[in-house]
C-alpha cells in the first residue's frame, strides 16, 4: 500500500487525530445556524426546535462518517457551508429569521456599490463566518490531496451516533407533522433555504418574461377633465425612510426645517407600507393591485405610467437608483422619457433629480405632465447619501454596522433625512413656480431598523418586519391653483390624511383621482381625495407573497405597542368580519368583503 493512500488505524497520530476531529466537528459547525434559529425564532414549538437540530446534525454526521475520506466529503459540503455563512451574517443583521426568498432577490437586484458598503461594515460577522468555515475547508483540502482516509472501526461510533440522532429527528418530524401544520420547507434549515432559492429563481423567471405576460393588459384610461390646461402631478418614491425620524411626524430633531414651513403640505401620520422590501413595495405603489392580489398578478399587470399615457399626459421616470432588471425598471421604461442618472457608473446625490424635473417640465410646459422621481433617500450607508455640508448632527462617521455605533448611525441617518427635506422642498418649489394646478405625492417604500431595542435589528427586508420598517412618511402637497380649482379634492385629502393609510394601496389610486384620470381599475375607496375613502385592512405581504393580517406578520409586542402609541390601528378581520385586535376596527362590506373574496381569510 502506498503511504499516501494508507488508512490511519495506526501510524501518524497527528493526521489520524485531524481527520477524526474533522469528521466529528464539521457536523456541529453545519448546525450552528440551526442552534441560533432554535434560540431566536419564537414561533418555533419544542418539536420544531428538536427537528431543526436532531435531524440535520444526524444527517451531517452520517455523511461525514459513512465514507472513508471525510476530507472529500467536507469539500462536497462547501455549498452548505456557504449557506450557513450567509445565514449567520443575516442573524448578525436581524437577530432572527432564515434566508428568505426576498433576500435572494435582494442579492440579485442590489448593485455592487450597495453590497460593498454593507459588507464593509459587517466585519465582525464576516470574521466570524471565516473563522468557522475556512479552517475545515483548508483541512479538507489537505486531507483530500494527501488521500487520507479513516478505517471503519474509527468511523463506527460516528455512524452509530449519526443514525441515532437522525432517527430521533425523523420521529420528531413525524410527530410534528401529526400534531401541527409543520412544513420542513419553511422551518428546517437548510431545507427551507434551498426551497426559498428555487422560489426566488421562479420569481426571477416570471420577471424576465414580464413583457410577454403583460402585453395584453390595458388600463384603457381617459382624462375626465377634458381640458387642455396644463397640470402637473409628481410622485416621489422615497427610499428607506421611517416616519419616526421626521420632524413632520413628531421627531424632536429639526430634520424637516423646510417642509415644516411649506404651505399646502398635508401629512399622513398613520401610513404603513405593506412590504419592507423595495422590489415589492414600489411595484405595489405603482400598480392598481393590493397586497392580496400581488402574487402572480403583478407579473401580468402594467404600472401607473400607462394610465397617464393613456390619459394624454407627458410622462417621465427620473431615477437615482441603478437599473436592476426588476419590475420597477419595467414600469419606469413605459414613460415617454426615462433617465437613470447612475448609468454613468458614478455616485449621485438626489438633488440632481431636481434639474432633470425642471428641464422636463420646461420642455412640456403646454402639456399635462406626470413624473415619477425615484430617490436614493436614506439607504445605507447613510453617510454617503448627503453632501458634507449637511452634517448637522455629529459625529456621523464611521458608520460601521454595530450596536455600539448606534449614535453615529442615527446622526448620519438624521442628516440624510434633513438633506432629503431640502430635495423634496426644492421639487415642490419647481412645480409651484409653474402656477398651474399641481400636486406632489411623497411616500417611502419602507423604513429601517437601526439597533433600536434589545432585538438589535439593523436595516430592512428581514422576513419578519418591525414597526420601524413599516411606519413610513407620506405627504400630499397641492398647489394654491389646485386647491382653488379642485377644492373638494383638497378638502378630502385633509379630511382623510389623519386616518389609517396604506401607501401600498393608496398611492396609485390617489394620484389617479387627483389628476382626474379614470380607468376601470380605479378604486375610490383607496383614494385619499375621495369621500368614499375607506381605511385599509392592515395586512403584510410576507416572504411567500401571502397577504397576512398584521397580527400574523411576525411583529412583536414591542412593535404593537409602538403602533398603538402612534394611534395606528392594526386589527385584522376574522372570517366573520370581527375585529381581533385591541384598537382594531370593523369594516362592513367594502374592503373586508374584497379580501375575503380573494381568499385571505
Amino acid at each position: 500500500m502506498k503511504r499516501s493512500d494508507r488508512t490511519y488505524s495506526t501510524g501518524d497520530k497527528v493526521t489520524r487525530t485531524t481527520v477524526t476531529v474533522l469528521m466529528w466537528l464539521l457536523p456541529l459547525l453545519l448546525v450552528v445556524p440551526n442552534i441560533a434559529l432554535d434560540i431566536t425564532e419564537i414561533s418555533y414549538s419544542a418539536l420544531d426546535r428538536a427537528v431543526n437540530f436532531l435531524l440535520p446534525v444526524g444527517v451531517w454526521l452520517l455523511l461525514c462518517s459513512l465514507w472513508k475520506r471525510p476530507g472529500r466529503t467536507a469539500l462536497f459540503l462547501i455549498p452548505i457551508m456557504v449557506l450557513c455563512a450567509f445565514q449567520i451574517v443575516l442573524l448578525f443583521l436581524y437577530g432572527e429569521s432564515i434566508i428568505a426568498i426576498d433576500m435572494f432577490l435582494n442579492v440579485a437586484t442590489t448593485n455592487p456599490s450597495e453590497a460593498g458598503e454593507l459588507l464593509g461594515s459587517l466585519s465582525t460577522a464576516i470574521i466570524t463566518v471565516l473563522a468557522l468555515y475556512l479552517p475545515p475547508i483548508g483541512v479538507a483540502i489537505w486531507l483530500t490531496v494527501s488521500k487520507t482516509s479513516l478505517n471503519r472501526a474509527r468511523r463506527r461510533p460516528a455512524i452509530v451516533a449519526g443514525g441515532v440522532l437522525a432517527t430521533a429527528g425523523l420521529v420528531c418530524l413525524m410527530s410534528d407533522v401529526a400534531v401541527s401544520d409543520y412544513r420542513p420547507d419553511r422551518k428546517l434549515f437548510p431545507v427551507n433555504v434551498v426551497s426559498n432559492m428555487f422560489c426566488a429563481a421562479g420569481r426571477t423567471e416570471r420577471t424576465e418574461t414580464y413583457y410577454a405576460n403583460s402585453r395584453n393588459f390595458s388600463f384603457d384610461a381617459t382624462d375626465t377633465r377634458y381640458t387642455a390646461q396644463p397640470e402637473i402631478y409628481v410622485l416621489i418614491v422615497g427610499e428607506t425612510s421611517r416616519a419616526g425620524n421626521w420632524q413632520l411626524f413628531g421627531y424632536d430633531r429639526p430634520t424637516n426645517p423646510r417642509l415644516s414651513r411649506r404651505e399646502g403640505l398635508v401629512c399622513c401620520p398613520k401610513a404603513l407600507s405593506e412590504s419592507n422590501t423595495t422590489h415589492k413595495s414600489v411595484p405595489l405603489m405603482l400598480s392598481h393591485l393590493s397586497a392580496v392580489e400581488f402574487g402572480d398578478s403583478i407579473y401580468r399587470s402594467r404600472g401607473i405610467m400607462d394610465v397617464f399615457k393613456d390619459a394624454g399626459y407627458a410622462t417621465a421616470w427620473l431615477s437615482n437608483q441603478k437599473r436592476n432588471h426588476s419590475l420597477i425598471d419595467f414600469f419606469g421604461r413605459e414613460a415617454d422619457e426615462t433617465c437613470f442618472i447612475t448609468d454613468d457608473g458614478t455616485r449621485h446625490y438626489d438633488d440632481e433629480l431636481c434639474g432633470l424635473l425642471d428641464s422636463f417640465l420646461m420642455r412640456n410646459k403646454s402639456r399635462k405632465c406626470f413624473v415619477v422621481l425615484h430617490t436614493y433617500g436614506s439607504h445605507f450607508c447613510y453617510k454617503e447619501r448627503y453632501p458634507e455640508r449637511f452634517s448637522r448632527f455629529t459625529p456621523d462617521s464611521p458608520c460601521d454596522a454595530s450596536a455600539d455605533n448606534r449614535e453615529r448611525l442615527i446622526n448620519a441617518y438624521d442628516n440624510s433625512i434633513r438633506y432629503i427635506d431640502t430635495v423634496l422642498d426644492s421639487i415642490i418649489g419647481i412645480v409651484e413656480r409653474r402656477n398651474v394646478p399641481a400636486s406632489v405625492v411623497y411616500a417611502a417604500d419602507h423604513g429601517e431598523d437601526i439597533y433600536d431595542d434589545d432585538r438589535r435589528r439593523f436595516l430592512h427586508a428581514s422576513p419578519t418586519p418591525t414597526y420601524r420598517q413599516l411606519h413610513v412618511p407620506m405627504f400630499v402637497w397641492m398647489s394654491d391653483s389646485y386647491r382653488k380649482t379642485y377644492p373638494e379634492k383638497s378638502e378630502c385629502v385633509r379630511t382623510n390624511s389623519g386616518k389609517d393609510i396604506s401607501t401600498s394601496r393608496s398611492v396609485f389610486h390617489t394620484l389617479l383621482s387627483l389628476a382626474g384620470a379614470d380607468t376601470r381599475f380605479l378604486d375610490t375607496r383607496a383614494a385619499l381625495c375621495e369621500t368614499a375613502y375607506t381605511p385599509p385592512e392592515r395586512v403584510y405581504l410576507n416572504d411567500y407573497d401571502e397577504a397576512v393580517p398584521l397580527r400574523e406578520s411576525g411583529l412583536r409586542d414591542e412593535d404593537f405597542r409602538q403602533l398603538q402609541a402612534a394611534g395606528i390601528s392594526y386589527g385584522s378581520l376574522s372570517e366573520h368580519g370581527e375585529s381581533l385586535a385591541d384598537g382594531g376596527f370593523h369594516l362592513d362590506g367594502g374592503v373586508g368583503v374584497e379580501y375575503r373574496r380573494h381568499g385571505l381569510f
